[in-house]
């Protein structure tokens, strides 16, 4: 595409971006997607030198009554004001474990928050900071796209067979459709036991949303080969597969994947092996097949903490992961060189979203008795995704 700028923008043209434009902006409402949500009411601003105190200030007022989680990927100036972090599902459960808190204050992103509202009681209130913190992966399987898929899954003659397997990172839509399916949720460390299970329920399985996680599971960890897999594509008919494709297959696997755990390589990987020889190279199983079968150790964010928390001084490490985790951790092991796998800066955009000043506003209106923000999930989903989630519980 190429792009042509002028000296002077043209003030005649009445140019009015499409709401595409918009949604992807964040300057537009839809209720069908996680993104493009705006919060009511008045920011303070970013430069504000008093936000820390303010913070702090406004969650000493609330004490018990509020409970704030954070996500590993989170900016710094948020996770200093978590009680608890981990990854989604860890956190989930520990909103769930602490029912005398009125407010669950989840600084992750959208679909984190749902799992909250989903396992906690009635009278919690989950609230997420900034409405716009959606996850790209998550928003690339919606519920009409997914009930299409099953759609041609039982005129190929295959879906009284395949059993669904939806990661966390899916909406909560996505985890109700697994829950009336027969189907479980699962985490990035507990995917070789969610597949297992599910091969003992049927003869295939669609994973959704992450085709790699679902990819690396299959063929990393229980000895399938690349062949066993094919990828349905939910913007082509039939998902761009043949029935015999479709009858073939021990893994669907659904065309959705990680922003920022896709943008590695294996030039990523060849490039630190030659820079810092000797270096151990630890990814994400989100990220490509090329790249994890390039890598030293996969693992998910708890496994690379804990990986890292137990490795030698003078290790030297090389994480495939989000960087704020990256920063975090090596700033936590001087002892230790740990570097970023790629040589390009890659945040989570939608993660970054909950900053401090988003924060301040959030502890302070509910201080003041303004609940806002609040994610709630309709009870008809919220019982078919519980179903999902309770399978994932009673995993072996």
């Amino acid at each position: 595409m190429r792009v042509v700028t002028t000296a002077q923008p043209r003030q005649d043209l009445d140019v009015q971006p499409s709401p595409l434009a918009l949604l992807l902006l964040g300057r537009e409402a839809d209720p069908k997607s996680e993104r493009g949500v705006e919060c009511p009411g008045d920011l303070p601003a970013p430069s504000d030198p008093d936000l820390v105190e303010r913070a702090r200030a406004a969650k000493e007022k609330l004490g018990d009554k509020v409970f704030v989680l954070g996500h590993h990927y989170q900016r710094d100036e948020v996770i200093q004001f978590a009680d608890v972090t981990g990854d989604s599902f860890k956190l989930a459960r520990d909103a769930a474990a602490r029912p005398e808190a009125e407010y669950i204050v989840f600084c992750g992103v959208h679909f984190m928050a749902e799992s909250a509202d989903i396992l906690t009681t009635d009278d919690q209130k989950v609230v997420l900071p900034d409405l716009a913190a959606g996850c790209s992966m998550a928003d690339m399987a919606t519920a009409e796209q997914v009930a299409e898929c099953w759609d041609v899954l039982t005129d190929a003659g295959v879906a009284d067979r395949v059993v669904p397997v939806s990661y966390m990172n899916s909406s909560a839509d996505i985890k109700a459709f697994t829950g009336r399916h027969g189907g479980t949720i699962c985490t990035s460390s507990n995917a070789k036991r969610a597949l297992e299970w599910a091969f003992d329920q049927g003869e295939q399985v669609l994973f959704l949303p992450d085709q790699h996680l679902g990819r690396n599971t299959a063929v990393r960890d229980l000895g399938m080969s690349l062949d066993d897999c094919v990828l349905y594509n939910p913007h082509k008919p039939n998902g761009g597969l043949t029935t015999e494709q479709l009858r073939g297959a021990k893994m669907i696997l659904w065309r959705g994947h990680c922003s920022v755990h896709g943008r590695f390589s294996l030039d990523s990987v060849n490039d630190v092996r030659e820079r810092i020889p000797g270096v151990r190279v630890l990814v994400h199983p989100e990220c490509k097949h090329e790249v994890v079968s390039a890598a030293d150790e996969v693992g998910s964010t708890e496994y690379i903490i804990k990986a890292l928390d137990a490795a030698p001084a003078g290790s030297k490490w090389a994480i495939g992961t989000e960087l704020n985790l990256v920063r975090r951790v090596a700033d936590a092991h001087p002892d230790k060189e740990i570097v970023f796998l790629d040589k390009t800066v890659c945040f989570c955009s939608t993660m970054n979203r909950i900053d401090l000043p988003h924060l301040v506003w959030t502890l302070e209106s509910l201080a003041a008795g303004n609940t806002v923000n609040r994610i709630e999930v309709d009870p008809e989903t919220e019982k078919y995704a519980k179903l999902a989630l309770e399978r994932m519980l009673a995993l072996p």
